[in-house]
C-alpha cells in the first residue's frame, strides 16, 4: 500500500469517526433541550430587546420591558433545570476539546486540553440568571442589562455549537447568525461569567 492510498484511508476514517462523534453530541444535547422551551424563550427575548431598544416613546418602552419580565424568569428557570439535568451525564461523554478544529475523541486522548461541558452549562445558567433586565432600576440600566443578557445568550449558543462541532465552527456560526464575533460577545458578558469561562477553558482574562 503506497503512502497516498494510506493517507486517503486515514482521512476517511477520521472523517467517519468525527461525524459519528458529532452526531452523538448533537443527539445528547437535543435530548435534554428538547424537553424545554429554551430556544423559543431566547428568541422571544432577543426580539423583545430589539423592540424595546428601538422604541422612542419612554412609556411604550417601559411596557415592553414589563412584558419581558416573565420571559426572562422562565428562561432562567428552564436553563437552570437543563444545567441540573445535564450535570448527571457521565463525565467522559461531555469533554470538549479546546483545539480550534474537531478531531475525533481527542479529548479522551488528551483530557488536559479539554473542558467539562457540564461546568460550562452551569456557568451560563448563573450568567443568565444574574443579568435579569427586569431587576434594573432605570431605563439606562435596563439597556445595559439587555445588552449583557443578549451576550450571555449568544455565548451560551456558541458553547453548544462548540460542544457539537468545534470552536471554529461555533465562532463562524455566531458571526453569521448575529453579526457578532466571539471576542465581542465574550467582552460583553458579565465579568463573573467571563472570568469563570476563561478559567474553565484554560485561558487568562
Amino acid at each position: 500500500m503506497d503512502f497516498f492510498t494510506l493517507a486517503i484511508i486515514v482521512t476517511i476514517a477520521v472523517y467517519v469517526l468525527k461525524r459519528n462523534d458529532q452526531r452523538r453530541r448533537t443527539r445528547l444535547l437535543a435530548e435534554f433541550l428538547g424537553r424545554l422551551q429554551i430556544e423559543k424563550l431566547m428568541g422571544s427575548l432577543i426580539e423583545g430587546y430589539l423592540r424595546a431598544l428601538g422604541e422612542g416613546d419612554p412609556q411604550r418602552r417601559a411596557q415592553v420591558w414589563t412584558l419581558l419580565e416573565g420571559t426572562e424568569k422562565s428562561l432562567a428557570e428552564q436553563f437552570q433545570r437543563f444545567a441540573n439535568d445535564f450535570a448527571r451525564v457521565d463525565a467522559e461523554e461531555v469533554r470538549v476539546s479546546t483545539l480550534p478544529l474537531a478531531l475525533p475523541y481527542i479529548e479522551r486522548i488528551y483530557p488536559r486540553g479539554s473542558f467539562d461541558m457540564r461546568e460550562m452549562v452551569q456557568i451560563h445558567a448563573r450568567g443568565i440568571a444574574a443579568a435579569q433586565v427586569y431587576a434594573a432600576q432605570d431605563d439606562a440600566q435596563r439597556r445595559q442589562r439587555a445588552f449583557m443578557l443578549s451576550a450571555e445568550i449568544f455565548l451560551m449558543q456558541h458553547s453548544c455549537h462548540w460542544f457539537c462541532k468545534s470552536l471554529t465552527v461555533a465562532s463562524v456560526r455566531l458571526l453569521a447568525r448575529h453579526q457578532t464575533s466571539y471576542e465581542q460577545v465574550l467582552a460583553a458578558v458579565s465579568p463573573a461569567t467571563r472570568a469563570a469561562y476563561l478559567r474553565l477553558i484554560g485561558k487568562r482574562g
